[in-house]
């Protein structure tokens, strides 16, 4: 009895001082209260982000107040670079030979030539018939002009009994076997010289010396990095009268695009249009590489133009923003877009104006738990 009535008031006591039991030495299990950070980047329950200043400061968030107004109804469209035919150019075998280097060897892709530079040389090959025929007629032409000087030689000795009109009959037949001679000889030892038709870069090289190319072969292809076209397909053929501006994105540069034309017939089943690119950024393309062309059309649709980074995703695979409701905070907003100009999109519902978006950092603020 005396031992239940002090358990019990040991009991009593500690309950009162609200000391927790400790076990003995050697018989604790490790277990220790985890530390809670409240003042660290965490999600609400509610969705929303807090994340302090420190925090926004070291992920780099910036924002962007919303503004509405008009902007232009946009049309994404597959395009792919071209080379523009005012600038560029294909050099191409007009006979078929053995490729020899040129004066500064044969160009590699990506080397800077100029206009009329000699890029090779092709020695035409022929059959050894052909050859043989060709050296015949040479050799026939070489005695004829022989005899045609001598008969030129003897009638000038004559020339007080022969007619005037013999001597230059004669002299010209002379001239006329020296010409043919020379032709059929230029033929046997000539080289065909392939010259860059425009001053660019070497866009493509498909031969290498001792090759046999056959005529017409493309040999060199010849483009200028600054000035390119781009081929966009559409399959609404409407849209070529509509057309009010087009941009063409680069990571996040803007190219703007130069509408030139489309054409009356369509390819698999959609509707070339042709844009005109000038620039130094144009650098970063090669041809026949794919690429996105936005169009933008004469018709108005009521946004906010916002920064393609500005769009993230939730769980439920939703486009949303994030926008700063607080100083430390940011809450999700679930938006719908439509294409702008591949830099920026159009929020068309979702933000109301004056509503602070975050534009950097957003990212880091969506993976926040």
């Amino acid at each position: 009895m005396k031992r239940a009535l002090l358990l019990l008031m040991a009991g009593l006591t500690l309950a009162l001082t609200g000391s927790p039991l400790l076990a003995g030495e050697g018989h604790d299990h490790g277990d220790a209260p985890a530390a809670s950070n409240a003042n660290g980047p965490q999600r609400q329950p509610d969705g929303s982000v807090f994340l302090p200043k420190p925090a926004q400061r070291q992920l780099g968030v910036r924002t962007l107040a919303a503004v509405a107004g008009e902007l232009p109804r946009t049309v994404e469209l597959n395009g792919r670079v071209l080379m523009d035919p005012n600038a560029g150019g294909k050099v191409q075998a007009v006979v078929a030979g053995r490729i020899e280097p040129g004066p500064k060897g044969l160009p590699d892709a990506g080397q800077a030539v100029r206009k009329g530079e000699v890029l090779a040389w092709v020695l035409p090959t022929a059959a050894p018939i052909e050859r043989s025929n060709q050296a015949a007629q040479l050799a026939e032409l070489r005695a004829g002009l022989a005899l045609a000087n001598k008969r030129v030689a003897r009638l000038k000795e004559l020339a007080d009994t022969v007619p005037r009109k013999d001597i230059e009959a004669a002299e010209s037949e002379a001239a006329s076997f020296a010409a043919r001679a020379g032709a059929v000889g230029a033929g046997l030892s000539s080289r065909d010289a392939l010259v860059a038709p425009v001053s660019g870069v070497i866009a493509a090289a498909n031969v290498v010396a001792g090759q046999v190319v056959d005529a017409r072969e493309l040999v060199f292809e010849i483009v200028d990095p600054s000035r390119l076209r781009i081929e966009a397909l559409a399959f609404d053929a409407a849209l070529a009268s509509d057309v009010g501006g087009a941009t063409l994105a680069l990571g996040n540069e803007r190219v703007p695009l130069v509408f030139i034309g489309a054409a009356r017939s369509l390819r698999e089943q959609a509707l070339p249009m042709s844009f005109r690119a000038e620039g130094a950024v144009l650098s970063k393309l090669a041809v026949g590489q794919p690429v996105r062309v936005f169009v933008q059309t004469k018709q108005k649709v009521k946004g906010i133009a916002l920064p393609v980074v500005s769009l993230m995703k939730n769980p439920a695979n939703q486009t949303i923003v994030w926008v700063k409701t607080d100083a430390e905070r940011f809450a999700p907003r679930t938006v719908t877009t439509e294409p702008l100009d591949g830099v920026n999109v159009a929020v068309t519902s979702g933000l109301e104006p004056g509503d602070r978006v975050a534009t950097q950092g957003a990212t880091l603020i969506n993976q926040v738990r």
